[in-house]
């Protein structure tokens, strides 16, 4: 099977997911809200995610002249991967990290914290960079977007089926067909799921770009050196604010604290940087 025909799959079971939280909850009705609210939710991602994810973290585009050193080298990385050169944003927060957005290469930005600018030295960030290159090239970037969406409606939707459970107004389920023990059933169990489903479609993404990235910058001892130390900064100072149904599409989990380790949408950085490794070796 290929990893594209395993990625539509796992993103097919989000959106029946979705679908089956809403039949629970209303019986047709609900069904179709669910259909619809998948349909625009899918639409929507695809045009509307790189703006949704920047505002989020209060993202500011840089120019040329705000950032040449940075500019100069998404440009050779972007020339070695054969794709137009992103955008390059900014984003003010402490914890090193980046990521990549846009709903395809021409429409792509690269987004770097102003933490990572400090932490890493121009070698290691020339690594990180390389593999949020590589997230574009390898059309990533899309297929990340619409999993983190898709995610974030499916726990919205569990919520309110929460609430509206502890307030008595889950309807009538003998006019519209509706199970309110299952729909409650499923609001526990479907935002577990679609967090399962968003690690497997991140983690086989993740070092595909690990091995892009390696391939572009020519150094893939520096991204595993970079890989390290943001690791370990978000271990210790997981990132404030944002919203951790967008961390998979970070180089690292930014909330790395608490139970996010053991749900994290990432592979493991040692078994990553053991991989840049051997690729550095040979």
């Amino acid at each position: 099977m290929t990893s594209q025909l395993k990625t539509a799959l796992l993103l097919s079971l989000l959106t029946g997911l979705l679908i089956l939280i809403g039949g629970a909850m209303g019986g047709r009705g609900g069904l179709v809200i669910a259909f619809i609210l998948a349909m625009v939710m899918n639409v929507g991602s695809y045009w509307y995610s790189d703006k949704v994810v920047l505002s989020m973290y209060k993202a500011r585009l840089l120019g040329p002249g705000d950032a040449p050193g940075l500019h100069a080298m998404v440009q050779e990385l972007s020339a070695n991967a054969g794709i137009p050169m992103p955008r390059i944003a900014l984003i003010p927060q402490q914890a090193p990290n980046a990521f990549a957005t846009g709903r395809n290469p021409e429409n792509a930005v690269v987004a770097v914290t102003e933490g990572i600018m400090r932490l890493l030295t121009p070698e290691e960030l020339k690594g990180v960079l390389a593999h949020e290159i590589g997230h574009i090239a390898n059309r990533d970037i899309l297929i990340q977007s619409v999993a983190g969406v898709l995610a974030g409606v499916i726990m919205y939707v569990a919520s309110m089926i929460k609430w509206a459970a502890l307030f008595g107004m889950g309807g009538n389920s003998d006019d519209e067909g509706g199970n309110p023990i299952a729909a409650l059933a499923l609001a526990f169990i479907a935002p577990v799921a679609a967090m399962l489903i968003q690690m497997a479609i991140s983690r086989s993404r993740e070092y595909l770009a690990d091995a892009s990235g390696a391939r572009y910058s020519g150094t893939p001892s520096q991204l595993a050196s970079a890989l390290n130390k943001i690791s370990n900064y978000a271990q210790q100072a997981p990132m404030q604010g944002g919203n951790e149904a967008t961390a998979h599409m970070f180089i690292i989990n930014p909330f790395m604290g608490g139970a996010a380790k053991w749900f994290s949408t990432h592979p493991p950085v040692e078994e990553r940087v053991r991989r840049l490794m051997e690729m550095e070796r040979r």
